[in-house]
């Protein structure tokens, strides 16, 4: 605290002259997403400041005073709009897309403006109902947030996370499998470092928020584009670099790690680039939450070629590699660790790619054809070896669990869309995937000793080399019937060549605007997923043949019925309330009568290796209603409010209903941030954001010890199937920041401290069976743990 004062002191001290920055961007019709010409911006905190889009709809407004800032567009016969909140720093241009309205009657004297930036908003105009966008900037604010996106969505109302040690998206209820990720309109693989087939989450974020543009987050009844989800959407866009200026960054943090960023203009025709690198750190600050050294590093980039008369061609990518030894010798015989087993070596390898293509064609004044052609990898390995009499003269160790997984995908994807007229805009697409996958698994985990060596044996459980794909095209509209009241109706199909089943799905959504400041929301969505991969691909030993007997389950399918109010009651201030149900089934569970459901896979690392000969005759339900309290960043402060009442049922089986392990039951949240300019020029900025979590605990499977005991490996008592709940989790983080514009040269600098779980609250991470003391042991969670950040751009 004395060096905070002392940075305090001496940031105060800096004589700075008046710095200024650029605000630019592109305005744009929201229906047809073509740009306009001859709007006017201008800077309220001056309004003798402004400018007009250019032929191409493009602005620069330039010596704009730094800190932050709002403008305001307007265009003849369209809806005004204000952004509001602009940070301005100096090193780095502003740049923003700023979507219009047209006005329903352009002869109606009545002003409307809107909020350009309004996160209660969608930038997809067909997302109406359970949408949050978010931006890059709020993801780098938040405390505790180790600038993961999905650790920002956790903080959203319908959204629960009570695990420290991975960012797993439990959206209503949901698996986390349920999720959908999303990057330029195409379907991408888990973007994360040391991710796992079949799963969305993992320890630590592979995507690079500083390469983000404002993006959707969907939990409920999704348009009709989105397919082969549950769960729910994360819609990312990368954003185009400066393609006026040359800018670069670099920067380190505890978990991201050092980066480095350079980004500028391209070419004649106003094309750009951007590129990043980052390395982790964090095993070697000691944070990870284990004794091992995780290594992990990844690439992004977006490279815009510009307009021609062929269109817009842009290129994308993102890569990342990681790798881990956990030894055993080196974990306590405690075993707190959260990742290593004592009497175990595990080596653990991973990574993943997507490089796309995407080309933009004009067609005629309000139609456009967006096309994308993407290739994807993702590829694990483990190897685990166990201990035998560990730490004694006869002392030996086999190979335990060998996995070796490769997932290969191939992605097009189409979209038309065209604005008919001012009340009616049509939208249809095409989306095809084609999957490779070389999958192996053999384990020696609850496996029989069949060759007479007192050990069990190692039996290859799966090993694939296949292929399958999924189609899915869609057509969707929006009808403005009113100027209050919007339809937003559609169909999805989707074909999965596995099983060779096609489903349509209807999704619509009804939004009802009482009066300027208020709103009604209802929709209604069917939508269906494909059983996790590893579960499909499990092998069964029938008669002296191997047989994928889960391979064609059918498709999970999921109804969401959702209805919703939206409330500005106040400049800036916003309130929701939203009510849902889902009901779920076609779920694959077991022959005989058992409490398993696939509903409850996907919050860890691997899925069940001993479930075989599944059928889809499994149900659930997820209900529950939420409450968001929001005041967007104006006057130095902002603030969220949250909170989610819910309940998250399944059925196995034997037709008993039990909770789910991601009914938590409650999830509150609570953040606040303030800005204090300091500085004698008033450009520098101090900044403290707090954030306060808790949920119920999570539903789990107790061990049966006696069981255990006996085998010699965990046991889990599957009569009481998900019986017991550990206790709540609560997390209190606070962040403190510093933003220093230089008052020499076009440059600026910005540092932060995060003291996670300042109360050092002990989380439960998990009760399992230790071999070792033949006991039930509770290992908790990462305590207080400090987390820091430094920029610098120029």
């Amino acid at each position: 605290m004395r060096k905070l004062i002392f940075l305090f002191v001496l940031v105060n001290s800096i004589n700075t002259f008046a710095q200024t920055g650029v605000i630019r961007g592109t305005v744009l019709d929201k229906q047809s997403e073509k740009s306009i010409a001859g709007a006017t911006i201008v800077l309220l905190s001056d309004p003798n400041k402004g400018t007009i889009t250019d032929e191409n709809g493009s602005f620069e407004l330039k010596n704009v005073p730094l800190g932050r800032q709002t403008i305001q567009i307007n265009y003849l016969g369209y809806e005004s709009s204000t952004v509001p909140d602009i940070d301005l720093t100096a090193g780095k241009d502003f740049v923003i897309s700023v979507y219009l309205i047209e006005k329903f009657d352009s002869l109606e004297e009545v002003v409307i403006v809107a909020e350009g930036n309004n996160k209660a908003k969608s930038i997809n105009k067909l997302a109406a109902v359970s949408v949050r966008q978010f931006s890059p900037e709020e993801v780098n604010r938040y405390a505790g947030g180790r600038s993961d996106v999905a650790r920002l969505a956790s903080n959203f109302a319908g959204v629960s996370t009570s695990d420290d040690s991975r960012n797993d998206i439990v959206v209503r209820g949901n698996s986390p499998t349920g999720l959908l990720w999303r990057l330029e309109g195409i379907p991408i693989p888990s973007p994360n470092h040391f991710s796992t087939l079949g799963t969305t989450g993992s320890p630590v974020s592979a995507l690079n928020p500083n390469l983000l543009s404002n993006s959707d987050f969907i939990t409920s009844a999704f348009p009709a584009e989105y397919g082969n989800a549950i769960g729910g959407v994360f819609d990312l866009s990368l954003r185009k670099g400066n393609n006026k200026d040359y800018e670069y960054s670099v920067g380190v943090a505890a978990f991201p790690g050092a980066e480095v960023m350079a980004e500028g203009p391209l070419g004649k025709k106003g094309g750009s680039f951007l590129v990043a690198g980052r390395y982790g750190i964090v095993g070697v600050l000691g944070l990870a939450g284990t004794t091992a050294q995780p290594n992990y590093n990844d690439f992004s980039f977006n490279i815009d070629l510009g307009k021609s008369k062929w269109g817009n061609f842009s290129i994308f990518g993102i890569f990342g590699n990681s790798n881990i030894d956990l030894i055993g010798k080196d974990v306590e015989l405690s075993n707190d660790d959260l990742f290593a087993t004592r009497d175990e070596d595990s080596f653990v390898t991973s990574g993943f790619g997507v490089f796309g293509i995407k080309h933009t064609l004009d067609i005629g004044s309000k139609s456009y054809l967006k096309t994308v052609i993407s290739s994807s990898t993702s590829v694990e390995t483990f190897e685990r070896d166990r201990y035998f009499n560990l730490e004694t003269p006869t002392e030996f160790k086999i190979r335990w669990t060998e996995v070796d997984n490769t997932e290969s995908r191939i992605t097009f994807s189409t979209l038309f869309n065209s604005k008919i007229s001012k009340k009616f805009t049509f939208r249809s697409g095409l989306l095809l995937e084609s999957f490779t996958l070389e999958n192996r698994l053999t384990d020696r985990d609850r496996q029989e000793d069949n060759n007479g060596d007192d050990l069990p044996d190692f039996v290859n459980l799966i090993s694939n080399d296949g292929s399958y794909s999924i189609v899915q095209p869609y057509a969707t509209g929006q009808f403005r019937f009113t100027e209050k009241l919007t339809l937003n109706a559609g169909l999805h199909g989707q074909y999965f060549s596995l099983n060779e089943e096609f489903v349509i799905e209807p999704r619509t959504s009804l939004t009802y605007a009482i009066n300027n400041k208020s709103s009604i929301n209802i929709g209604y969505g069917l939508h269906h997923q494909n059983v996790a991969a590893p579960l499909l691909f499990l092998n069964e030993t029938i008669g002296d043949n191997l047989v994928q007997s889960n391979r064609n389950l059918d498709l999970v399918r999921s109804a969401h019925y959702v209805i919703g109010y939206d409330l500005r009651f106040a400049n800036k201030w916003r309130t929701k309330f939203e009510i849902y149900y889902q009901a779920i089934d076609k779920a694959a569970v077991e022959k005989t009568p058992t409490g398993y459901s696939s509903l409850t896979e996907g919050a860890d690392f691997g899925f069940s290796i001993d479930k075989n000969s599944l059928v889809s005759n499994g149900e659930g339900f997820n209900q529950g209603v939420e409450f968001t309290l929001e005041k967007f960043f104006s006057k130095g402060y902002n603030l969220l409010f949250t909170t989610s009442l819910f309940e998250s049922k399944f059925k196995g089986s034997d037709n008993i209903e039990r909770d789910s392990p991601f009914n938590n039951g409650y999830v509150i949240n609570f953040l606040a941030g303030k800005e204090f300019i300091i500085g004698k020029a008033k450009k520098n900025v101090f900044s403290i954001n707090t954030k306060f979590t808790t949920a119920g605990g999570r539903y789990y499977t107790p061990v049966d010890l006696p069981a255990s005991i006996e085998a010699g490996y965990e046991i889990r008592d599957d009569s009481n199937a998900f019986s017991e709940q550990y206790d709540p989790y609560l997390r209190v983080d606070i962040k403190f920041g510093f933003k220093l514009n230089s008052s020499k040269k076009k440059s600026s600098h910005q540092f932060y401290v995060d003291f996670q779980n300042v109360t050092n609250n002990s989380n439960v991470f998990t009760r399992d069976y230790n071999r070792l003391t033949q006991e039930v042991n509770q290992i908790d969670q990462i305590g207080f743990q400090p987390d820091f950040g430094y920029r610098f751009q120029f």
